[in-house]
Parts: structure tokens; sequence; C-alpha cells
């Protein structure tokens, strides 16, 4: 084992692994039961620990959620500012930054049925916090629809409202999505990549070939 990796597992500590289990815990239990209609109890048995462990290391079951939201929306917002950053094309930004959100969408769906579906449990202050998240990944988005329409290759009237709409259907993906299902992630990535071409506009020419 290298030094740095040594450094890693020794701050692998067991209060953080603890951590960690009981939000994989809970992100069962939330998907399970719903964040209502899951308790502590649920959630420390779904970590094969006590109940009372769950606020040795976490203040609330709120807390529990907040931390798989911030961890799921920072990891989208990740993603789509690489799939910005593939490409100087706005129409091909557009087409990977769909994709790569869906992708993420249909791949993590169990968690992305909570992080998107149970914002108002948050508090108010967790919840500024992952509603700037949202903006931004949103505003991704809509900047390149944007340079798409300023350039002449995308016509949009709307933006601002498209943006909402791409990014409306492409969230629902995690609400329907089943691993049982016909389609596969990479499937429906680009389906709703494709779609959102042409509710921006461009054209048959300017669209990219799917990814494979």
């Amino acid at each position: 084992m290298s030094q740095s990796e040594a450094g890693r597992a020794s701050a692998r500590t067991p209060d953080i692994e603890a951590r960690d289990r009981l939000v994989e815990a809970a992100r069962v239990a939330f998907g399970n039961n719903g964040f209502h209609g899951t308790t502590t109890r649920h959630i420390a048995a779904a970590a094969g620990m006590s109940p009372a462990a769950v606020y040795v290391h976490h203040p609330s079951k709120e807390a529990l959620l907040y931390a798989l939201s911030l961890a799921g929306h920072t990891a989208t917002l990740a993603d789509v500012t690489a799939a910005e950053a593939s490409s100087a094309d706005p129409v091909e930004q557009v087409y990977a930054i769909v994709r790569a959100f869906v992708l993420r969408e249909a791949e993590q769906h169990a968690t992305a049925r909570i992080v998107n579906y149970e914002l108002d449990a948050l508090t108010t202050e967790h919840r500024v916090e992952i509603d700037d998240l949202r903006r931004q990944i949103q505003d991704t988005l809509q900047s390149a629809i944007e340079r798409g329409m300023n350039s002449g290759q995308l016509d949009c009237a709307e933006p601002t409202m498209t943006a909402v709409s791409v990014m409306g259907m492409s969230i629902d993906v995690g609400r329907w999505y089943r691993d049982e299902g016909r389609w596969t992630p990479a499937e429906v990535a680009d389906h709703h990549a494709d779609l959102a071409l042409r509710m921006v506009g461009a054209q048959r020419g300017e669209r990219p070939s799917r990814q494979r």
C-alpha cells in the first residue's frame, strides 16, 4: 500500500464508516417508505445498528435526507458541467448536458426519486442550498441553449421556459425508470437528448450522432 493509499485508508475512521452506512440505509428506507413514512428505527435496522446510533452520527432524519440530496445534486452538477465542457459547439453541448443528466437519473433512479421528490421535507436552510444547485444545473443547460440561439444554430423563442421543460421531463425519468424495464439507461439518455434538440429547434443536420 502506498503512503497516499494508507492515508486514505486511515482517514476512513469507524465514525465515517458509520455515518456513510447510515446515509445508505436512509436511502434504502426513504426509497421503500418515503421520507415521512420512515422512522429512525427503519434506518437503524437497515444499517444493522441501534436506533440511538442514528443520532450519534446524524442530528436528525432530515440531516440524512440533506446528505443524500447534497451528494446527488453535487454529482449531477459535476456531470453536466463536464458535459458542457466536452464541446465548444452549443448544439453538442445541449445534447451532452441532457444526455449526462438523464443517464444519471436512470442509473441512480432510486436515489433520484428521493432527492427530487422529497425536497419539501428539507429545512429552509438546506432547501435554499439544494435549490441553488438545481438552478446551477438548469442554468448550464439554458446558457447552452442561448449560445445556440445567438449563433443561429437553434431556434427557440423562450429559452428559459424550454430549459425548464427539458429539465422537467429529464427529472421525471428518475420517477418512472426501472431496472427491469425494456430500455437501458443509455437508450433513455439518447432518446431524451434527441427530444431536447427538437425542443430547442436544432435542424436535423445540426444534430450530433448518438453516443454509444
